[in-house]
C-alpha cells in the first residue's frame, strides 16, 4: 500500500506547498518548525544524525502523498511529524500502514522493545489510527503549546513490541 522512501533536498517544494499556515505547521510538526518553512530549516533538519526521515509513496501510483521520521534523540525511538498531506488520500489505511511500516523498522528491522509518539489531544482521527496499531496515551507525560489565542495540549502515546505484534 506505502513505500517510505527517503526523504531529500529534491522533496522540498512539495513538502513545503503541503503547509499553507503556522496552525498547519504546527499541527503536523510540533514546534520543531517556524512559519514559513525555508529550505535552510530543510537542510538542518535532513542533516540531523539522530532523525530517519522518509517520503510517503503509494506503492501502486508511485505518488508522494506524505511525509514521517523516525526521531533516535532519546533512548525511546518516537514516530514523529507523520502526515497524510492529501486530503483525498486520508481515511483510507494509509496513516495506519505508514505507522506500522515505521514501526517494523525499529521493532522487526532494528532492536528496539518500544517506541512513542505525541499527538494534539484535539486529533482525534490521528489518535484513533495510533490506538488501531496498538498505542496506548501515556497519562504520565503531556505538554501545551501555544498557538495565536489557543493552547493545544499534546498527548503521549506509547508501544512495546509485544502490543505491535498482537495487533497486527
Amino acid at each position: 500500500m506505502i513505500t517510505l522512501l527517503q526523504f531529500e533536498k529534491s522533496d522540498f517544494p512539495l513538502f513545503k506547498s503541503w503547509i499553507g499556515s503556522a496552525r498547519e505547521l504546527l499541527q503536523f510538526a510540533g514546534p520543531y518548525f517556524s512559519f514559513p518553512l525555508t529550505d535552510q530549516q530543510l537542510e538542518k533538519y535532513i542533516r540531523d544524525p539522530k532523525r530517519q526521515i522518509f517520503k510517503i509513496t503509494d506503492t501502486a501510483t508511485k505518488e508522494i502523498i506524505g511525509h514521517c521520521e523516525l526521531n533516535f534523540e532519546r533512548h525511546t525511538p518516537r514516530l514523529c511529524r507523520i502526515l497524510i498531506a492529501k486530503s483525498s488520500k486520508r481515511n483510507r489505511g494509509y496513516g495506519k500502514s505508514t505507522v506500522n511500516a515505521l514501526l517494523k523498522l525499529l521493532f522487526i528491522d532494528g532492536n528496539y522493545d518500544t517506541a512513542d509518539l505525541n499527538v494534539y489531544e484535539w486529533n482525534s482521527s490521528a489518535i484513533r489510527c495510533y490506538e488501531g496499531v496498538g498505542f496506548r496515551i501515556n497519562e504520565n507525560i503531556s505538554s501545551e503549546v501555544s498557538i495565536e489565542d489557543e493552547t493545544w495540549k499534546s498527548l503521549n502515546m506509547q508501544i512495546c513490541k509485544s502490543e505491535w505484534k498482537t495487533n497486527r
